[in-house]
Formats: C-alpha cells, sequence, structure tokens
C-alpha cells in the first residue's frame, strides 16, 4: 500500500459523507450543498493527486490502475443517483452515464487475464469533465446557470459515450 493507493481508498471512504450531505435537511439546504460540493471536489482532487504522485515516484500498481477507476465510478455514480433521487438531476442523464461506466467496468474485468488497461488521455478527461458536471448539479446555483450547466453536461454525456465506444475497441483489438 502506497500514498497513490491510500488516497484512492480515501476516496471511496469519503464518498458516503459526500452523499450524506446531499441528503442532509431534504436536499435543498444551501449550506449542506456547498458542503457536499466540498467533500466530492476533495474527492475529485485526491483522484488528480493520486495519479500525479503515482507518476512522479514511480509508483503506479497493477492495484492501484484497478482501483481508481472503480472509486472514480463509486463516487461519481453515488453523486449522481443521489442527485436523481433528489430531483435535481435527471435519472436518464444517470443512466446513460452509469450504464457506460458499469459496462466499461464489467469489460475491465473481463480481459484482466491479459493485465489492466489503464485509462486513456480521454478517459481521465472524461472523468473530469463527470466531475466538473456533477458539480454543477450539487451547487445551489442561480437558474441564469442552468443553461450553461446544462450545455457542460451535453457535452460531458458525449465525451462518456465516446471515450467508451473507444474503450469498446481497444478491448476488441485485444
Amino acid at each position: 500500500m502506497n500514498i497513490p493507493n491510500l488516497l484512492t481508498v480515501l476516496r471511496i471512504l469519503l464518498t458516503p459523507l459526500g452523499a450524506y450531505a446531499l441528503f442532509k435537511n431534504g436536499g435543498n439546504d444551501h449550506h449542506w450543498m456547498i458542503i457536499a460540493w466540498c467533500i466530492f471536489f476533495a474527492i475529485g482532487m485526491t483522484d488528480f493527486l493520486d495519479g500525479r504522485i503515482a507518476r512522479a515516484k514511480n509508483q503506479i500498481t497493477e492495484f492501484g490502475k484497478l482501483l481508481d477507476p472503480i472509486a472514480d465510478k463509486v463516487s461519481i455514480g453515488t453523486a449522481m443517483i443521489s442527485l436523481s433521487i433528489l430531483h435535481h438531476l435527471s435519472w436518464w442523464v444517470t443512466m446513460i452515464i452509469l450504464v457506460r461506466e458499469v459496462g466499461v467496468t464489467v469489460l475491465r474485468f473481463a480481459v484482466i487475464s491479459d493485465g489492466v488497461i489503464a485509462a486513456s488521455k480521454g478517459g481521465k478527461i472524461k472523468a473530469l469533465m463527470q466531475g466538473f458536471g456533477v458539480g454543477w448539479f450539487i451547487l445551489p446555483l442561480p437558474h441564469w446557470l442552468f443553461i450553461p450547466r446544462d450545455i457542460f453536461m451535453a457535452i460531458t454525456i458525449t465525451l462518456t459515450l465516446t471515450t467508451g465506444y473507444e474503450y469498446f475497441k481497444q478491448v476488441v483489438k485485444r
């Protein structure tokens, strides 16, 4: 166990706290929404830091390559499902993204005997976009920011589907 892997585990452990903050006081308490955003932002920063530290200190492990994308899916999935339950995010958005994420995870496990497929640059950008996209829905925004928020999420959905297709092509080529 090294620092990058510990940060990945921390990301998973912080996720329920973020969900708790989202649901606090019925899910419409602006104070708790901002706390939830801060928690999910910290989760996103640990994702950035663990990869950076792993590469800088040559601490990339098979465990980390496997657990990191799972931690991403746990945190983003928890946030999206929570937001959909609270009616802050449409279920169809959540379902499209989660079906892609679960599909990629299933593919990862299907080919794990050939070695873990590391996240691509597109996959990393997709994760960043999902984090920011979901962040827009966690924050208590004024109505005039709903259109930019929704456009950002549309771009995120497009990138999510595109990188999922690219991942599938990479697995098929193996």
